[in-house]
């Protein structure tokens, strides 16, 4: 089985949701940019990333400050996301099972695959943190995404674009394909998922299926 992360991977949200978070982190007192968000945090759930800058500031955001980012982003998903260049012809060129791993509240998450068209490609295997006791990089959305799927860990390769999720994916027992095709990528973004124990680094959904068949032919 295949599993992936959705934020950066399948969907172009990662610079939207980091663009946001800088805009209110700054105003509310903590200059920060999008840029250094994403280095930084990305892959954990979104209240991680938010208390463990609230504990660099050291001060706690104002009251609905969160809450605020969380209702800009929903209208920037309805307005603006766009699936990540080449995803729908990957999915269909990959075969056997595929699920979805991600941090994402799962509202938030069904409402991006549905936006982006590739709800119906993964539903009902579609899996949040929300839904387990630690978010990434601990292990528990991917061995759940397992469990429920009925698929062995040692089974699944896992596409994902942080370090965070390749170090959950590993942690589950799973093979991982590190990815830099979002539109929030960076300079030193596949060494950094390569460091992290990435197999192999793709930098476009077209050389994905060859990728994965090569290094798991039993993911199916």
């Amino acid at each position: 089985m295949i599993i992936f992360d959705c934020d950066g991977v399948l969907v172009d949200s990662e610079i939207l949701s980091n663009g946001i978070d800088a805009e209110l982190m700054s105003l509310a007192g903590h200059p920060i940019t999008a840029a250094e968000l994403i280095r930084g945090y990305i892959g954990r759930p979104k209240a991680d990333i938010w208390q463990a800058v609230a504990q660099l500031r050291g001060a706690p955001w104002p009251d609905g400050l969160l809450e605020q980012a969380d209702a800009l982003l929903l209208e920037r998903i309805d307005t603006e996301l766009q699936p990540v260049a080449g995803v729908a012809a990957a999915l269909a060129e990959l075969p056997g099972r595929k699920a979805v791993a991600s941090s994402s509240a799962l509202p938030k998450l069904r409402r991006s695959l549905a936006k982006c068209g590739l709800l119906r490609i993964f539903d009902p295997a579609v899996f949040s943190a929300s839904q387990v006791a630690r978010g990434k990089p601990a292990p528990d959305v991917f061995l759940f995404a397992a469990e429920q799927c009925n698929v062995a860990p040692s089974a699944c390769i896992v596409v994902e674009d942080s370090v965070a999720g390749v170090q959950a994916a590993l942690a589950a027992g799973m093979k991982v394909v590190g990815f830099t095709g979002g539109l929030h990528t960076y300079a030193e973004h596949g060494e950094r998922l390569r460091e992290a124990g990435a197999l192999d680094v793709v930098s476009h959904m077209s050389a994905l299926p060859a990728r994965v068949r090569e290094l798991a032919p039993e993911a199916g």
